[in-house]
């Protein structure tokens, strides 16, 4: 993803074929290796191909695939008792801490990593 990164960056800049090396200052001069192979493959993939074709092409094909939610769910049944709606009541707390909790943790990688 990086290498695509690097490419659509030096395509915007003007640069409409650009070469591994182009690619390679771009990632370096942000602090990245790049990977050769995959550098290679991907411009194997994109030789003789139009950027903006590529774009308009991969919006086409990205607009049919559904993103949307399924609306949601449904809303939970009152309690037929009144005991049992004390004994929900005390669940709720916990479940709002454990959701801090994760919400806290680091993922331990950066952006670019």
């Amino acid at each position: 993803m990086k290498h695509l990164a690097a490419y659509l960056l030096l395509g915007l800049g003007g640069n409409t074929s650009p070469s591994a090396d182009d690619i390679k200052g771009v990632l370096e001069s942000v602090g990245i290796d790049a990977d050769e192979e995959r550098l290679e493959k991907l411009l194997k993939e994109l030789k003789g191909k139009d950027l903006q074709e590529l774009i308009s092409e991969g919006s086409t094909k990205l607009a049919s695939v559904p993103s949307g939610g399924g609306g949601g769910g449904g809303a939970a049944a009152a309690p037929a008792a009144g005991g049992a709606g004390a004994a929900a009541e005390e669940e709720k707390p916990e479940e709002k801490e454990a959701e801090k909790e994760e919400s806290d943790e680091d993922m331990g990688f950066g952006l670019f990593d």
